[in-house]
């Protein structure tokens, strides 16, 4: 997996955690994604070409990391734009056409409809080089505090703390996603 260098890239909360292991945007993961992120039009956007290593049928990137590519980069919309972290509730992808290994790709997400206090919605395509989509994905995400989920993650109080002053202090994005 390789992702341009994007002197635009928006620093994610999770950052801040030196040892994070995010499989969609930890540059510490070496079996992950790597994704970068950087504000597009009213959302958020990740820049990608997947090698082999992430290949289903020869040639192909397996279809389950398009719908974590997109749950990825809307995730993250969230996080940056409501500042606050959100668990994935539902999520529904279409696959228009398979994404070829080696090939420049974009996956572009935006916060739909209002939402409210307990769920947001985004949605998210995947767009080849030509801009033809290749994938669409529509997910429905619930926010938690840190605190009250304090006991699933694996977190150390001084790392809940850290992560909790980013995502307060974090302003890339306006809480309806539009860069500010």
């Amino acid at each position: 997996m390789s992702a341009p260098a994007d002197p635009a890239a928006v620093r994610v909360p999770w950052s801040v955690i030196p040892d994070y292991h995010c499989f969609g945007c930890s540059p510490h993961n070496a079996s992950g994604l790597r994704l970068t992120f950087t504000p597009h039009g009213d959302g958020l956007q990740a820049r990608f070409r997947l090698d082999r290593s992430f290949e289903s049928y020869p040639g192909i990137v397996h279809g389950g990391l398009t719908g974590v590519i997109c749950d990825e980069v809307m995730g993250n919309l969230i996080v940056l734009a409501r500042h606050a972290p959100a668990f994935t509730v539902s999520q529904r992808t279409r696959f228009l056409t398979p994404l070829l290994i080696d090939r420049e790709y974009r996956c572009v997400a935006e916060l739909s409809g209002s939402g409210s206090e307990n769920l947001i919605h985004a949605s998210a395509e995947i767009r080849d080089a030509d801009d033809a989509v290749c994938a669409a994905s529509a997910a429905t995400y619930r926010p938690f505090a840190l605190d009250a989920v304090r006991h699933q993650l694996s977190l150390r109080d001084d790392e809940v703390a850290l992560l909790d002053q980013a995502l307060t202090t974090a302003n890339a994005l306006s809480p309806n996603g539009v860069p500010s």
